[in-house]
């Protein structure tokens, strides 16, 4: 977690204490369930404090929806224009991701820019109620599926099965840029 607060802050505070708000749960509840302590929680949901991926994975998780859903006002729809989008930074890697569709778009896509030498986890959980696919577009990207490393390079993409860790990890010298493209799914 860092102090330095990213310029989406506000919005992630509002969007976390609401998905806490309509679950009727505690900053206690939420911090038992994701893994992320109360300070923490109430620390992001004053905006004083800009979660990383790796906190916002968590509290996806605890929640059952996307990171991206964390990252976009629930109103978000329609025409998205670059000039207006808003870029979310990881204060502990420097990964950078936008949003391309909208919460009310059946799957979410986002763009990401993971600076050389970054590593991002996210738990199995966060994959729970989701499918998931991944589309290089420049650079190589090492993925960690569980187990299982995948090397890819621009043009390759890979398809999640199911839940498990996964690991977005740039072990090149020059910047990757992915797709992660989100489909919602009844059962884990």
């Amino acid at each position: 977690m860092s102090n330095i607060v990213d310029p989406l802050a506000a919005q992630i505070a509002a969007r976390i204490r609401s998905e806490r708000e309509q679950r009727r749960w505690t900053l206690a509840q939420v911090a038992d369930a994701s893994g992320v302590s109360r300070a923490m929680i109430n620390r992001i949901e004053r905006a004083e404090s800009s979660p990383t991926a790796v906190v916002l994975g968590k509290l996806a998780a605890a929640f059952q929806v996307s990171v991206s859903a964390l990252l976009t006002p629930a109103e978000a729809t329609g025409v998205h224009r670059m000039a207006d989008a808003k870029e979310w930074h990881d204060p502990a890697t420097g990964y950078r991701r936008r949003q391309i569709t909208g919460p009310q778009f059946p799957a979410d896509i986002a763009e990401v820019h993971l600076p050389p030498g970054a590593r991002v986890p996210y738990p199995a959980a966060s994959l729970a109620f989701q499918r998931e696919a991944v589309w290089v577009l420049d650079g190589r990207l090492t993925f960690h599926e569980g187990d299982t490393v995948h090397e890819l390079d621009p043009g390759d993409s890979i398809e999640v099965e199911g839940p498990v860790a996964c690991v977005f990890a740039n072990t090149s010298d020059a910047e990757c840029r992915y797709a992660i493209i989100l489909a919602r799914v009844e059962r884990p």
